[in-house]
């Protein structure tokens, strides 16, 4: 395992895969904050429960089935669509392009795409703000897995079958370490990224770092990108 500062020995890579909130922008901008606020307004009136208990069965949902949005479908029949359009409508003052990081990915060799358990529209709004829309090839988001969240096994299928993907030369790039844990199943290579990345000691994790512009650029990769 390596951090950030020794230089991750990823020569084998040729596809790279990025998780999108709290990845490819840092949690402390807090915008998923504002979506979760959303989130637990609407939990609170779909449910009939004080904001409190919006937000406990919002956090309950999440743990058991990946998404707040899953266990929605699941116990309440929620619309996916009208939930991820008036959640994601939020301000995105908090975020701002990273010339660091966007130099880094543009030199990555091979294939980039985005994996996110957000929606299409999410998606392209965020990418765009981060200056980083034109960095990737695709991007597969929550729809096109049937609403069935990361880190579902069936989602990672989909995902490799919808893009070609092989992933004993693939890196996955998240924050949130149980997403890293199919894709070690599946012979990805696995990073995780965040404030808290250097703490974690799960063995599916195989390398971590809290600035992911420096892991990228620091890292030894094809001779192809340099």
């Amino acid at each position: 395992m390596t951090t950030a500062r020794t230089g991750a020995d990823l020569r084998h890579i040729d596809l790279w895969l990025f998780d999108l909130d709290n990845t490819l922008y840092p949690i402390e901008a807090e915008f998923m904050s504002l979506i979760e606020g959303r989130m637990t307004e609407f939990v609170s009136r779909e449910a009939g429960l004080s904001r409190a208990d919006a937000y406990a069965l919002q956090k309950r949902y999440l743990n058991e089935h990946g998404t707040t949005l899953a266990g929605l479908i699941a116990n309440h029949g929620v619309n996916p669509e009208a939930f991820l359009d008036e959640v994601h409508d939020v301000s995105m003052a908090s975020l701002h392009p990273d010339p660091v990081l966007r130099a880094a990915i543009k030199a990555l060799p091979g294939r980039r795409l985005v994996f996110t358990n957000g929606d299409k529209n999410h998606a392209e709004r965020v990418l765009r703000k981060l200056e980083l829309d034109d960095l990737f090839e695709a991007t597969f988001h929550i729809a096109l897995a049937d609403y069935i969240p990361k880190p579902h096994p069936r989602t990672f299928e989909l995902m490799m079958q919808a893009h070609d993907v092989d992933p004993k030369v693939t890196a996955f790039f998240e924050d949130s370490a149980r997403n890293l844990a199919p894709a070690h199943d599946l012979g990805m290579t696995t990073v995780l990224v965040g404030p808290h990345a250097l703490a974690s000691d799960h063995p599916f994790v195989h390398h971590k770092t809290a600035d992911l512009a420096d892991f990228l650029s620091t890292a030894l990769v094809q001779e192809t990108a340099r």
